[in-house]
This record gives structure tokens, sequence and C-alpha cells, in this order.
């Protein structure tokens, strides 16, 4: 039989910001929060106008989390696509550009570990529509890069039952209502400067006979889906303008009796190109 293999990148309906929702102690939504959401909507209505270069890194870990075996590195044009209209949740949407420096063949699209053509931009869920699917907290000051930073704690309110779709041998898993994680703000400015985030625990994921090897176990273990995403002011000129825009994603991945078991995924994020007509793109 053959081995089952778990898609890298987890979707975990990344944590959303809302007020404080305990239905014991009932609060009202602070103004910081109000702006975030206002904030994320201005930052979708911008960054669709936006398009850059994702430099990833799947990288094999051994038992100890070191690098074990050869990477594989994938370079892709990315952009941002959002309809608050018909839609409140806005998605990444890549091209493939190269596969290990060199020029992609048929045979390289959509490995089992590469991320997903389409999937949720990481804020969406910071949007006023998506906050009530959270218990939220402060959680004092810090600072990132030198910059005065609010820290707010979140987790979900209910965890959803898993969502897994099989391909051949790859499973690609969602796992909604099961995060939790940290997000750093500007108090004055409501801008995002760190995101990250965590399961609230392990996750058994049943692996259909087809998939399964034999002897082996009946389940996969979600172990781990750790996220971490930094921010860096980026500007462009002919209008002069400048957003806060990811700089790099590092992500950890554990999920025991899998093809993949343990895996970390970096992703960098430079070249950012804003179309400011329908023919003209500036840097």
């Amino acid at each position: 039989m053959r081995r089952a293999c778990a898609a890298v990148l987890l979707a975990l309906g990344t944590a959303g910001v809302g007020a404080w929702q305990d239905p014991g102690h009932p609060r009202p939504t602070t103004s910081l929060l109000d702006r975030i959401g206002d904030y994320v909507e201005d930052y979708y209505a911008r960054a669709q106008s936006l398009l850059a270069i994702e430099e990833v890194t799947v990288q094999p870990l051994s038992r100890d989390l070191l690098s074990d075996g050869f990477a594989r590195r994938l370079v892709y044009e990315l952009r941002v696509e959002w309809d608050p209209e018909t839609s409140e949740t806005a998605t990444v949407v890549r091209q493939l550009v190269s596969v290990n420096g060199r020029q992609p063949r048929p045979s390289d699209e959509s490995k089992c570990t590469d991320p997903r053509g389409i999937s949720p931009e990481p804020l969406a869920t910071l949007l006023p529509g998506q906050r009530t699917k959270y218990i939220f907290h402060p959680s004092g000051n810090g600072s990132v890069n030198g910059r005065r930073a609010a820290m707010f704690d979140y987790r979900s309110i209910r965890a959803e039952a898993p969502r897994v779709e099989w391909k051949d041998d790859c499973a690609s898993i969602d796992l909604p209502g099961r995060t939790r994680g940290r997000i750093w703000a500007d108090p004055e400015t409501a801008e995002i400067l760190r995101f990250d985030e965590q399961l609230t625990g392990m996750v058994d994921i049943p692996v259909p006979v087809a998939q399964q090897r034999r002897g082996a176990s009946q389940f996969m273990t979600v172990e781990r889906a750790d996220m971490s995403i930094q921010y860096r002011r980026v500007g462009f000129v002919d209008p002069d303008e400048s957003m806060m825009l990811p700089s790099r994603i590092e992500s950890l991945v554990v999920v025991r009796n899998s093809g993949s078991p343990r895996m970390r995924i970096t992703q960098s994020f430079s070249e950012y190109r804003r179309f400011v007509t329908a023919s003209r793109i500036v840097r």
C-alpha cells in the first residue's frame, strides 16, 4: 500500500482579532481593535494593486528538528485577491516561476509539500466579519524592530471538524477553529508588525485504506503547525506611498505517520511592484 503524505501548508483558520467575547463576562470592543479591522480592510484594498516575488524553501527535518536531506526551493510570483462584496476572505494567488533554480517542468507542479496555488491570506480573519470566532485579550506592550507595539493574545472559540481533501497520496488539511497565538500592532497606526500562530492541540486525521501503508497507523497526527510572520515597510514612488508588507514567514510542521513527518518552511518576499495604471508598474 502507498504511504500517506500530508500537505505541508495546513490551513488553520488563521486567527482573527476581535473583542473579548467571554459569554459570562462580555466586554465592549476597544477602539484599537476596531482600528485594526479598518486597517486590514484598507490593507487589502491597496494590496490588490501589488505583485511580489515569493521565495520558498521546504526543508525536511530529522527527529531533533535539524536539517535532513536536500531542501526544495521554489520561486513564485504572488498577488492578493479580495472582493469584499462577495467574500470576507482574501486569498493569495501564486504562479510558479522556478524550481530549484530552473524553469518548472510539468512534473514539478503541485507537489504535496508545496504552497497551494490559491490559499487564504494570513490576515483575512482580522477583518471585522471574522472576529466573533475568537476570544481575545491584551497581553501588554512590546516592540518589533524598535517600534512600540501593543500585544494581543487570541484563541479560537470553537473547534470545527478537520477538513481533508485527498489527491493520490497527498492530503490537504484544514484545521479551522484550532488556533491560538499573538499579534503585535502599532498602537498609533494599527499596523500589524508581527503575527504568530500555533495549534491549540494535536489532531488525529484518519487515513483512507487506499493511502495506508501495510502495517502502518490508520491515522496521521498533526502535532505542530507553528507560523510566525514578520512585516517591513515598503516604499513606492510616483505617487509616493508606503505599506507594511510581509518580509518573511517561518513555519514548522510536524505530522506523525505521514510521508513528510517534519518540515520547516521559509517564505521570503521581495521585489514588490505596484500597478498604478493598466500599462505601468512602479517599484
